[in-house]
């Protein structure tokens, strides 16, 4: 079934997806960095900004909005049927350190407006649509991602949070108080959520394969599983002049090894398979030292779980060899785990049919990035919708997609919560 236009409802939606596109802009003066990037990390003042703002918007627009225990904004569009689980749409408000306009943001602000052009056309839905921005997914300011999504699907938990800091020593604990939230009086699971039916999330590729391939959308099969590590490896400090090259114990030569071979084995490995080392931290690191200590981050990436799982073990096992013919130490602390998970293929045809009535071209392809659609994919029927990424740069200030290809999106994701919420799919079980 496609959606019901008329003269008045196809003129709103222009009106809508402009206001999409000046949202996208309003949103990004919330943590706007002088060089042109956006930096809006969790609990920080800028983010509350935000997500303080998109309340107020939420209002605006007709959804019954507030904050959860933990930071996450929701939007409610109530339905009359009451024994139908919700239709959650939405994405994050964080970003990374000097990150783009459009990660996260707008998956939060298409969908928002999505809710609001469907309130203002069609009323009351029969099934209760909500749009929520999640309070973080990037992990860019502490060693842990996913703690919206993950506290509304049960994934996450508050033990732990006066442990976890930031590079500044702050906790985790300490800043949810200081923006705001009395984490004295709440649960170990204090915004998990029982009554969602499905999440759909819009996004940005972040990578080129759309723009490539000349499509308008992307029809997401599959979230890639995801291994998050932190690698320290320990030698003995010592001065640079007067210590033999045959009697050192380097960490960062050890650790140097260590990168190369990462890159080695997952080239011989080959795709789907990826492994980085984003990040690489000389301890007290001086000109004229034999370093001592090292740290650095390792992401693996695959489509298949016990692969990705497979070559960590291989991976780690060469790192111990390299270690032991250093007589260096090597300590490994896990920070993410996430299995591969399969987008729903009910849903995804449905966004396939949008495209089909709306003449987009699409694709069906894989995420090789983490969503939070990934940790409701194992809780309940979840779907996302990829728009392109121009020369597939993300985390930047560079990150742009045209706007054509915003509002594709944005008509596609009507499409869909409309059936959904309105038409022929609103009385399936989710």
């Amino acid at each position: 079934m496609v959606v019901k236009m008329t003269p008045n409802s196809l003129d709103l939606i222009s009106q809508y997806a402009e206001q999409m596109l000046e949202g996208l802009e309003w949103l990004s003066t919330y943590g706007a960095d002088p060089e042109g990037g956006v930096t809006r990390l969790l609990y920080t003042q800028p983010w509350l900004q935000a997500q303080q703002a998109l309340t107020q918007k939420m209002h605006e627009l007709g959804l019954e909005a507030g904050f959860d225990a933990v930071g996450n904004v929701f939007g409610k569009l109530q339905g009359k049927n009451l024994a139908l689980k919700t239709v959650l749409t939405g994405s994050h408000v964080d970003t990374v350190k000097n990150g783009g306009k459009y990660d996260g943001a707008y998956g939060v602000v298409a969908s928002m407006m999505a809710l609001g052009y469907l309130k203002a056309v069609y009323g009351t839905p029969r099934r209760t649509l909500e749009v929520v921005s999640f309070c973080e997914e990037e992990g860019s300011r502490f060693p842990l991602a996913y703690w919206g999504s993950g506290h509304v699907t049960g994934v996450r938990s508050l033990t732990g949070a006066s442990e976890i800091a930031d590079l500044e020593g702050v906790t985790m604990l300490e800043a949810m108080q200081q923006a705001g939230f009395d984490t004295a009086s709440v649960s170990e699971h204090p915004a998990k959520r029982e009554d969602i039916g499905a999440y759909i999330e819009i996004h940005i590729e972040q990578g080129s394969v759309l723009e490539y391939k000349q499509k308008q959308i992307g029809i997401v099969t599959a979230i890639v599983g995801q291994i998050r590590l932190t690698v320290t490896v320990t030698g003995i400090s010592n001065h640079a002049g007067t210590t033999p090259m045959t009697m050192r114990k380097d960490a960062l030569a050890g650790a140097a090894e260590m990168v190369a071979l990462t890159e080695r084995m997952a080239l011989e490995e080959g795709e789907p398979l990826v492994a980085t080392v984003g990040r690489l931290e000389v301890k007290r690191g001086t000109s004229n030292v034999v370093p001592g200590e090292v740290e650095f981050t390792l992401d693996i990436r695959h489509t298949d779980e016990w692969k990705m799982d497979a070559f960590r073990a291989r991976l780690l096992a060469e790192f111990e060899v390299i270690a032991k013919r250093r007589d260096l130490h090597i300590d490994t602390t896990l920070n993410l785990h996430a299995s591969p998970v399969a987008m729903h293929e009910g849903i995804s045809a449905e966004i396939e049919a949008a495209c089909d009535a709306h003449g987009f071209e699409s694709m069906r392809l894989p995420s090789g990035a983490g969503h939070d659609a990934q940790l409701f994919g194992l809780i309940c029927p979840t779907a996302m919708i990829f728009v392109p990424s121009r020369a597939g740069i993300s985390h930047s200030p560079d990150e742009f997609t045209e706007p054509a290809d915003l509002v594709a999106g944005f008509q596609a994701l009507i499409h869909v919560l409309y059936q959904y919420g309105y038409g022929g799919k609103v009385d399936e079980i989710l």
